[in-house]
């Protein structure tokens, strides 16, 4: 499961990855690039007791205090008393930082490595320090100036100009920055996923919502343009997630059919009038009776969907300055029909929530097989659950990437406050991949029962 999560992660977010990488890895060749090559020279010295009379124990003495002073040795090759004779005064502090001695384990040995930019003047300096150490350890340990030495050092190996600089490597370099850059590509990508509460797939959106899932539409970049599903005679992949929709709203309710269905959303701009004027459609398009109704008396766009008169319509009927009969309207065939929402009153809750409003609803829902009612979004306005109270059912549509959980948890609960009936919820703009986008149009025919006049209209 963690290893589909994270292939499904590399896709959606695959050129976030190339950029990380391409940064990463710009990044490495410029730091490669300034900086200067620095060389090593390697020289080695024996540190050896001195056997005053030649005696077996007098040897094993010596080899044991030379084992005693091989670490102390190897910490005074960077002293000062010792670099001070190999280099100028002013380079004293650059040189001792470019000296790093150490005493070979289980050995007498001390290795001593020179760095310098300059492959000649770091084996230059090595061969220096060979020459100078062992003078100073002499002064050190001879305790009189006629008596010999208690232990003495002898260079083993001298220093060779080095050919190839130890630093800067490329392709380490490269390989660190490649590695680095996936880090830090995947450790963002993951916490920004996990930080993310927007709504992206089906299964947290049933998980979050409780409820089951109705539809899934897909986005189409010309959607705002053409919303509703009659291009290419109806044969697209969005018109048949509607069919698909339709038959699952049909199978949900099967036990008890609602008459009248509210489609509302958490917060504006996630497509429901364009999800309530389809279902409307795809419905009609099975022979059902249906009236869509426009009660967004806030921001009324149904009529201007259909290419309709939306002057007159809900408000003129609910405050009698209109019969029902004078203001619905048939759009394509006589089995759809539609009610604008007609002025924009100064009091839109009041009268969605009024007496007349509920008279209204009982008689469409008995002239209509079904009454599609689009709202204003739940949490900003009261209008939408005003209505959901006293219809037979929600569909509460959701905007994949936008729609956050805490957005859904919210309405859900005020649904669930005035004892509405939430039938479902509709993920819409869904991305749809390449191979996702399949050809309806070729070799398959759409299940359009009567066709709907090709009318398109700009939003």
């Amino acid at each position: 499961m963690q290893l589909l999560y994270y292939v499904r992660l590399t896709r959606a977010n695959w050129i976030v990855i190339l950029l990380t990488l391409l940064l990463s890895v710009g990044a490495a060749l410029l730091v490669t690039a300034k900086t200067p090559p620095k060389y090593e020279a390697t020289i080695s010295m024996l540190v050896s007791g001195h056997d005053t009379d030649g005696s077996l124990a007098m040897a094993i003495q010596a080899g044991a205090l030379s084992q005693q002073k091989v670490q102390s040795y190897a910490n005074l090759l960077s002293s000062h008393r010792v670099v001070s004779q190999i280099t100028e005064s002013n380079n004293i502090g650059r040189v001792q930082g470019s000296i790093k001695a150490e005493a070979i384990p289980l050995t007498t040995l001390i290795r001593a490595t020179v760095s310098d930019n300059d492959p000649e003047r770091a084996a230059r300096l090595a061969n220096r320090l060979g020459s100078t150490f062992p003078r100073v350890i002499n002064e050190l340990e001879r305790p009189t100036r006629s008596s010999p030495p208690t232990v003495k050092v002898t260079v083993v190996d001298q220093a060779s100009v080095p050919k190839k600089p130890v630093s800067p490597r490329p392709m380490v370099n490269l390989m660190v920055a490649v590695l680095l850059g996936l880090l830090v590509a995947f450790a963002s990508l993951i916490l920004r996923d996990h930080l993310d509460t927007t709504i992206k797939t089906s299964e947290v959106l049933q998980r979050v919502s409780k409820t089951p899932l109705i539809g899934l539409i897909g986005y189409e970049k010309d959607g705002q343009r053409h919303p509703l599903i009659l291009r290419h005679s109806g044969r697209s992949s969005r018109a048949e997630a509607f069919r698909a929709m339709r038959t699952n709203l049909q199978f949900t309710t099967i036990d008890q059919r609602p008459r009248s269905v509210v489609v509302t959303s958490c917060l504006a701009g996630d497509g429901k009038t364009s999800i309530a004027a389809n279902l409307a459609i795809v419905l009609a398009q099975a022979d059902w009776r249906v009236i869509v109704v426009d009660a967004d008396l806030r921001r009324p766009r149904l009529a201007e969907y259909f290419g309709l008169e939306g002057a007159a319509g809900l408000t003129d009927v609910l405050i009698g300055a209109a019969s029902l009969e004078d203001v619905t309207q048939n759009w394509g065939p006589p089995s759809l029909s539609v009610l604008a929402s007609g002025q924009i009153p100064p009091n839109p809750s009041e009268i969605l929530n009024s007496k007349g409003m509920r008279t209204l609803i009982g008689t469409l829902s008995e002239n209509y097989d079904m009454v599609i009612i689009d709202t204003p979004p739940l949490l900003p306005v009261t209008d939408g659950a005003a209505l959901a109270a006293i219809c037979d059912s929600t569909l509460l549509v959701v905007r994949h990437g936008k729609t956050r959980w805490g957005h859904i948890v919210r309405a859900v609960e005020t649904l669930s406050s005035i004892n509405a009936r939430v039938v479902g919820t509709v993920l819409n703009f869904v991305p749809v991949k390449g191979k996702e986008k399949y050809g309806y149009d070729k070799g398959y025919e759409a299940d359009v029962t009567a066709p709907l006049p090709s009318v398109e209209v700009s939003v």
